[in-house]
């Protein structure tokens, strides 16, 4: 029997990723952010999401990719966390695919290890690999310190 789980599918750089739709809380667009002048570099800025104030994690700098040009304005892709609601800003918003939880392979050792160590699986699909996000992992820094 079939195990099928839902991913929220988006673009970083040209990367093919996704979440787990369970832990999409929403999906908006680019939202003006204050910056925190004390957070870690990943940490692009605070977002009010109607009286909620969420943090904005630049998901090309936690996977340690290319800056966007600066008239880019990234969407926010907002999970949830065990320590809340924390935005992901990602390039483009992809579909939502349904895919067979037991095809989900373990990232392979040529996937540099800071993209690695984020990872829940990931899924070969066609024409693309599928790499799915593991939001806790994301939102940890390397010294296990949370960035909230």
């Amino acid at each position: 029997m079939a195990s099928l789980k839902q991913y929220c599918t988006f673009f970083v750089d040209n990367i093919f990723l996704a979440i787990d739709v369970l832990k999409v809380q929403e999906v908006i667009r680019f939202q003006e952010m204050t910056r925190v002048p004390t957070a870690p570099g990943v940490v692009r800025g605070l977002i009010n999401l109607r009286g909620q104030i969420v943090t904005a994690i630049d998901l090309r700098q936690r996977l340690d990719l290319p800056a966007a040009p600066q008239d880019h304005r990234p969407i926010n892709v907002v999970v949830r966390t065990d320590d809340g609601a924390v935005s992901l800003l990602v390039d483009e918003i992809g579909d939502v695919l349904e895919l067979d939880d037991h095809a989900r392979d373990a990232p392979p050792e040529t996937i540099p290890p800071v993209i690695r160590d984020v990872l829940e699986g990931i899924y070969h699909l066609k024409k693309r690999l599928l790499l799915v996000l593991e939001p806790d992992r994301v939102v940890s820094l390397t010294s296990g310190a949370s960035l909230r």
